[in-house]
């Protein structure tokens, strides 16, 4: 996920076009264009205020754009020096110890692909909604760790369908499953959604099953559609008491 792909569906969905663009962020259509072609890197958030703009005129959430434009630097960052260190080391070290030992390398080989990726993001969302913890992902305070570690003793996988069995301290065993549809296309927006930590990263294990059991007949959603749709799971306004 990447400003040029946001940008991309929204004028798509809009049925507008960059010239109409240029003109309310106040920057010329040869800049904008550079940007969708992605010949020139998306401007720092710190440094602009064409990000406010352009979310007020692709009729997107405050601040979105801003969001995904510092995820992509940062990855393109850590491409071009070559850092493989997690975002989260510590997180990381208590899933791989609580982890099949059996597992354990190939789990740690999958993590190390990308900074906290769909499985590590998936494992570690899963286990706090198991041990009733509040909050995301995101943001694991220390106090959450070692109650984490208090309440999960093993866990493991299944690569073809992405389920996980757990078992806690109380010798309890749960099962989640996730199995992917052969969909195509369909898959390829919730995929993509799944690998942007800023679109997913707060969801929990029950929200990441309703999105993927959500069926198309003839549409393709993107991976903005799924983070949408997860805003509208959570607004009240949208559910009767």
């Amino acid at each position: 996920m990447d400003v040029a792909l946001v940008i991309r569906q929204r004028l798509d969905e809009l049925q507008l076009d960059q010239r109409d663009l240029a003109r309310a962020a106040h920057v010329t259509e040869s800049y904008v264009s550079q940007i969708l072609k992605r010949k020139k890197a998306p401007p720092d958030p710190e440094r602009t205020d064409i990000y406010d703009r352009m979310d007020r005129f692709l009729k997107l959430p405050q601040g979105e754009l801003a969001r995904v434009a510092e995820a992509h630097l940062k990855e393109e960052q850590i491409r071009r020096i070559g850092e493989v260190a997690p975002l989260f080391p510590v997180l990381r070290e208590l899933l791989l110890r609580k982890c099949a030992p059996a597992q354990r390398e190939g789990v740690r080989a999958v993590f190390e692909r990308q900074s906290f990726g769909e499985l590590e993001r998936l494992v570690a969302q899963t286990l706090l909604q198991l041990a009733r913890l509040r909050g995301d992902v995101l943001h694991v305070t220390p106090k959450q760790l070692n109650r984490l570690d208090r309440a999960i003793a093993a866990w493991e996988w299944d690569p073809g369908t992405f389920a996980l069995t757990i078992r806690t301290t109380r010798g309890e065993h749960k099962h989640f499953a996730y199995g992917e549809r052969g969909d195509g296309d369909q898959q390829k927006g919730l995929l993509e959604f799944l690998r942007e930590p800023l679109l997913s990263g707060t969801a929990s294990a029950e929200e990441l099953a309703f999105l993927q059991s959500l069926q198309f007949k003839d549409r393709r959603p993107t991976a903005l559609y799924y983070y949408r749709e997860l805003q509208n799971l959570r607004d009240p306004l949208h559910f009767r008491a």
